[in-house]
């Protein structure tokens, strides 16, 4: 005597082996991923928010450029580390040795003027050729 095959063992053999292969699916994530990975740009930020000055002059310095910025307390930040203005120069004569670099100063609109001199000046001291301060284009600029 044969037994007929129920309901779930006639649909399994039916359709057994279809089903929705994602392998190619998976393959056109890990390309997209790999694409954007490759094509993101990294900029180095010094870590703080600051409101720079405006300026009609303003113009754009190459990516690689030694960053520090100058808080409205008066904090001066590189790399996201608080160096203060003492700081300035023992931070940057190694960088400055191993590759020649622009400075550029980021320096809030309402940090002290003397504290942007001085950082400026331990700037220059430290071997710096090339000292930027860095500011916002004017609206009404050419």
């Amino acid at each position: 005597m044969s037994l007929r095959p129920s309901l779930q063992q006639r649909f399994d053999t039916e359709h057994a082996g279809r089903g929705i292969d994602l392998s190619p699916l998976l393959d056109v994530v890990f390309i997209l991923l790999i694409f954007f990975i490759v094509t993101t740009v990294f900029v180095r930020e010094t870590g703080v928010e600051i409101d720079k000055p405006r300026a009609l002059s303003a113009q754009q310095l190459p990516q690689s450029v030694v960053l520090l910025a100058i808080t409205d307390s008066g904090r001066v930040i590189h790399a996201g580390n608080d160096i203060g203005a003492e700081g300035v120069r023992r931070t940057l004569e190694p960088l400055l040795r191993r590759q020649q670099r622009p400075v550029v100063i980021q320096a809030d609109s309402a940090a002290p003027s003397g504290l942007l001199v001085k950082v400026l000046d331990a700037a220059k001291l430290a071997g710096a050729a090339d000292v930027s301060i860095a500011t916002r284009t004017e609206a009404g600029a050419i």
